[in-house]
Formats: C-alpha cells, structure tokens, sequence
C-alpha cells in the first residue's frame, strides 16, 4: 500500500554529518586497521622487479613485461580465495599501432544477498617512460600506477575476510598509458555482465606527498568527479538548464561520501574535493565508466611531481628522474588504502541509492518521490543551499516503501512513485535535494541527487508520447 508520509508528522531530524551509525564507523576502523605498509611495499617491490610494465611489452614472458605482472596479480588474488577473470579486447590506435590484446585482471567478491550490486576498485598495472612507444627500457611505474594497484591487492587481502551483501571487484588494469583501455575494458565487461554498478574508485597516483618544487602534503587526498553526467548530457541538458544539477552527478556524490567518511574515521586523511572529470586537460581509466554511464570517481594524491612522473631513468644536473620505488611515501599510501577500504566496506553494506524526484515549483512546499530499494529498510532526505558544497541537513524515514510499481501522475510529467514525502515551507528553487538508502543495520549508500541525471544508473532517453 503506498502512503503518502509528511515530513512534520513522521521525520525526525538528524544531523547529516553523522547520518552513518556510530557503530558502524567503529567497525570500518576496525575492518581497516589491518592495512600493511610492509604489504604495500612488498607489492610495489614486486610490480617493479618486472622491469617494464608497457602494455606493449612481453605478455608471454614469465619474469619481464606486462604478462609477467598480471600473471602475479593473478596469483594474489586466488591466494586470497577470489574467483578471479581475465577480459580482454584487441585494440589499435595512435599509441597501439598494431593489433593488440589489452587484458585486466579482476577478481570478484560476490555478495551473500544483493551479487549484482557492485562496487569497483581499480588501479591501471601498466608504465611508461618519456616516450610513450618505448616498451623495452625500464619504467619501474612504483607510483603511476604501483600505489594503485598496490591499493586495490591491500583492498582484496584486507577485505576478502569479510562477507558483504554487494558484490566487490579488485581490478587491475591494462593500456592505460596508451588510451584507457583498460578502463574500457572492465566497463564493456561490467555492461556485458549486467552489473549494476554503484561505484568505481579509480587509484591513479596515490603513493607520493612531495612535488619538484618542494611542496609537500600527506594530509590530503585529492577526489575529482564530473559535475553534470557526461553520458546523456545531450538529452539532458535542456532539463539540467531548467531544474538544475550541474553540481549532482552520481559521481560528485561519491566525492562528497568519501569526504564525509574521511571526515567521521580521522585516519589523518581529508579529502579536497576536485570539481572536474580528472586534472586539468588530463584523463583517467574512470572516464569509460563515466561514458557508458555507471559513477565514477578519481581518487589521486594531494601533490603531484613530474619529475618522477612518465620520465626515462636518468640524472641530470644532480637531479634525479623516473618513478622509482624510494619516492613512495608509503605511510600516506596505507592512508589512502584505508580511505578506499572503508568506501568498499560502507557501500557493499549498504542499499543501492534510490531514483528520487522532486516536485514543488510555485509551492511553499516541496515533495520528493522515489521507489523502495532492495535492502533498505529506511531513507534519509537530504538537501542543502544551491551554493553549499556539502549536504546540509537530512531527515530520516523510518519506513519501507514498495520496491515496484508506481502510478502516473495525472497533472505531472513525472511519475508517483511508491515512497513519497511532503516537506512544508521548503520551497524548492532555494534547496537541492536527494536521497539515500539505508539498510536495517544502519549502512548507508552514497546520496542521489533529485535532479535531472542523478539516479545510480545509466541514463535512459525516455520515449516521447506519440
């Protein structure tokens, strides 16, 4: 039966910053706590002793190349008791001038009640040197991408103790130096397979906190996330311009959970919160998730040094060169490991988001709709001022709401949905508003916003009435 539930009648207001139970914040303190510095470093070791990790290189080669290095990634998750896969697409372009198989590998940790919900850490295995061809000198890679993957290793050894209701993926990733194929990949592979993804965290440089010019942070993580969604901006870019959303992708609102997570676990980690796709005029293995739709979001060290960074071993004028194993910083790492643990660990406990919707205009009231998920057996609505960074205030539903059907709305273009709330004197041109999920236990999912392209799903072009 669906219930139509004012807000001043049955929400009790909470504070959004602690909207997670505390007791689940202890038991992600405790999940992390195991997250190895000595793990790590014998991880990146490993990683470098290959040589060369140029998608170019040897794949049949079993102690040289990018073959040798997946081959061994494999090994580590199966020592773990992971299923683990090996997609693959054969690939040509301006920097794989001959056909060639870019392969991941993955492995998966199904989930005891909700296998198809999936959560995604990834890190690209390959390396390069100053030129981006040259798949024979030594490109030790420690840095771009050893702490990644050295991260998403920690997060299957640390986390495949563990069951979780969602399903967790560790990827590793192949070709993305020469064109984020590797990314492609793994997102083909996520469509194929039917995956409702929730997340994906990419790690691309997560292991050193001191740049060229002497500046150094290891305080703070860096999360960049596209504003409006990339896939479907066409269709959605008159109703973004009318109803607002610029600032809702799902991905911005993975920024803001971790940020709120770091926040509430003090791990000595803040996240700075990067309000583009990636760095400037630059990329990442996140973005084909970001095209085929599923959210997506890059988590990258506070400071950058080029220096050691896409360069030839070398010295020149006393100045050391080449992303070299020395350079990371691995107390910073094993912080950054645990922030993505933490995510992994909160958002497989926890519901998918909903899809919610709003509706309010010439009203002093607002009213937001969305349809029960599985696994949730209560709701927060958030919302904040259209200039806020960050979620300002949150109310809790303390009901279930039918997972299917929904009635059309005889005078709105939008659908009724089985959950439905009404918030008096909130008028809705000042607010944005969302949604999150929580389960019986207290997890709770990433918020999705009520605005056009918000929802945790690939964007569908709905049909035009005849």
């Amino acid at each position: 039966m669906k219930k139509l539930l004012v807000a001043s009648a049955v929400l009790a207001s909470i504070n959004a910053s602690a909207a997670s139970a505390p007791s689940n914040d202890a038991k992600l303190r405790a999940i992390i706590a195991p997250v190895s510095q000595a793990q790590l470093r014998h991880t990146i070791e490993t990683l470098v002793s290959f040589g060369t990790r140029h998608t170019l290189s040897s794949q049949t080669d079993p102690k040289r190349g990018i073959g040798a290095a997946l081959g061994w990634t494999k090994g580590q998750f199966e020592s773990f008791g992971l299923e683990t896969v090996r997609p693959c697409e054969t690939f040509t372009g301006a920097r794989i001038p001959n056909p060639t198989a870019v392969c991941d590998m993955v492995a998966i940790q199904r989930g005891t009640e909700r296998p198809n919900d999936v959560v995604i850490i990834q890190g690209h295995i390959d390396s390069r040197v100053t030129d981006v061809m040259n798949f024979t000198s030594d490109a030790p890679g420690a840095n771009d991408d050893g702490s990644g993957t050295a991260a998403v290793i920690e997060a299957a050894r640390v986390l495949s103790k563990h069951k979780f209701p969602g399903t967790i993926v560790y990827a590793a990733l192949s070709g993305e130096e020469q064109g984020l194929y590797g990314g492609k990949v793994l997102a083909n592979y996520a469509k194929a397979q039917g995956w409702n993804v929730v997340t994906v965290l990419n790690n691309d440089i997560i292991g050193n906190s001191c740049s060229s010019d002497g500046v150094c942070d290891s305080t703070h993580a860096r999360v960049l996330s596209e504003g409006p969604r990339s896939q479907g901006e066409a269709d959605l870019s008159k109703s973004v311009h009318s109803l607002g959303g610029e600032n809702d992708s799902p991905s911005r609102n993975i920024s803001r959970y971790l940020d709120s997570l770091a926040d509430r676990l003090k791990i000595g980690l803040d996240v700075r919160q990067i309000w583009r796709t990636d760095r400037f005029s630059r990329g990442g293995d996140h973005i084909p998730f970001l095209e085929l739709g599923y959210p997506a979001a890059r988590i990258s060290v506070a400071i950058e040094n080029y220096d050691w960074q896409h360069q030839d071993l070398r010295t020149e004028k006393g100045k050391r060169y080449g992303d070299t194993i020395d350079h990371v910083d691995f107390a910073y790492l094993a912080k950054m490991t645990k922030l993505n643990i933490a995510a992994l660990a909160s958002i497989a406990s926890a519901p998918p988001p909903p899809e919610p919707q709003v509706e309010g205009a010439v009203s002093t009231d607002t009213t937001v709709s969305w349809v029960g998920v599985a696994g949730a057996s209560s709701f927060l609505i958030h919302w904040r001022r259209t200039d806020a960074n960050n979620w300002q205030v949150a109310r809790r539903i303390d009901s279930e709401c039918p997972i299917t059907g929904f009635e059309p709305a005889s005078s709105s273009r939008h659908n009724i949905y089985g959950c439905k709330i009404v918030l008096p004197h909130i008028r809705v041109d000042d607010w944005v508003f969302g949604v999150s999920s929580v389960s019986k236990d207290g997890w709770e999912s990433p918020v999705a916003s009520a605005v056009p392209g918000g929802a945790f799903k690939p964007f569908v072009t709905p049909e035009k009435t005849p």
